[in-house]
């Protein structure tokens, strides 16, 4: 049983948390074995772009680091991306509070930050007419001119490395392609190519949650129908 709270919200971005009790999972029926789930709270934010001009995160975050060792978080993105150290800051609250226990649903699109976003959750889930997208990133810099070749230098290399660390460490885009992307490629994917990837773990399909290697051959079975 659950129980939903008051939202948090920023300019771009909502946070909802739910309290959900003890539960008693049977895991094998023939020697009456039980899984006890403790109680928790699942932290659900709504993910938007990545561009706040106010206060920013600073109502989301602070609620989500009272998060405890059994609490999940869940990102439901649907962004175009935007500024990638504020994508970063999802980033670190991960690391900190919900490491190994982060659930991401592509609803219904992710660009660029967005994308990358997604790509952090243990559990990768979308639907059927998900988009995807990675491409490398753009901005620009000012001042004086040795400023500026030291803190480009420095943005890219930085940059450079969180990309591998999210893109290519999880294999999901081959070496070549990473290269390609960061000479300006862009990656267009649908539900499809995610699942063919790895990309995305679960797709929800006809009010199911199944594996991404089910809704491949969901797919192939309905090409062989209309054949």
């Amino acid at each position: 049983m659950s129980e939903a709270k008051k939202e948090v919200g920023s300019e771009l971005h909502t946070l909802f948390v739910e309290n959900v009790a003890e539960q008693k999972v049977l895991v094998d029926k023939e020697r009456n074995l039980y899984q006890i789930i403790p109680k928790h709270k699942i932290y659900r934010v709504y993910i938007g772009k990545f561009f706040e001009t106010k206060k920013g995160l600073h109502a989301v975050f602070n609620q989500l680091r009272e998060a405890k060792e059994h609490d999940y978080l869940e990102l439901y993105i649907n962004s175009g991306g935007g500024l990638i150290l504020e994508g970063q800051q999802f980033y670190n609250i991960i690391q900190e509070r919900f490491y190994g226990r982060v659930r991401t649903f592509l609803d219904n699109f992710g660009y660029s930050m967005g994308a990358l976003l997604f790509c952090m959750g243990n559990e990768r889930i979308i639907y059927p007419y998900s988009d995807f997208m990675f491409h490398n990133y753009s901005g620009g810099v000012f001042g004086k001119g040795g400023e500026i070749k030291a803190k480009v230098i420095h943005a890219d290399k930085k940059i450079k490395q969180f990309f591998k660390e999210i893109i290519l460490k999880q294999g999901f885009l081959s070496k070549k392609e990473f290269k390609q992307m960061l000479l300006g490629k862009d990656f267009w994917m649908d539900a499809k190519e995610l699942c063919k990837r790895g990309i995305a773990t679960h797709v929800i399909c006809e009010g199911k949650k199944i594996t991404a290697k089910e809704y491949l051959e969901y797919l192939k079975k309905q090409k062989k129908k209309k054949a």
